[in-house]
């Protein structure tokens, strides 16, 4: 069940950027998991080497180290002041 968001979603309300940046995150381990296990699982029945396969790995196992250290120490989640027109 998806959650629900009891006002209108607002992209100004720091609540909703906070489950917003988190939502996003969790598609991003789930895009990550699901692509390197079946890279992972066709690598063991495949005879030749994939040298590149632990690079790549490592590699988006950085990138989503920063992604979460950004959602969970450098953004702002506070109230973004009103823009004047």
């Amino acid at each position: 069940m998806p959650p629900r968001w009891p006002r209108e979603p607002d992209r100004k309300d720091p609540a909703y950027r906070k489950l917003d940046d988190r939502m996003n995150f969790a598609v991003h381990v789930a895009i990550f998991a699901a692509i390197n296990s079946g890279l992972w699982f066709f690598h063991n029945f495949n005879s030749a080497t994939w040298e590149w396969l632990p690079w790549l790995t490592g590699l988006w196992s950085v990138v989503l180290l920063g992604h979460l250290i950004y959602i969970s120490a450098i953004a702002n989640y506070s109230q973004t002041p009103p823009t004047s027109t």
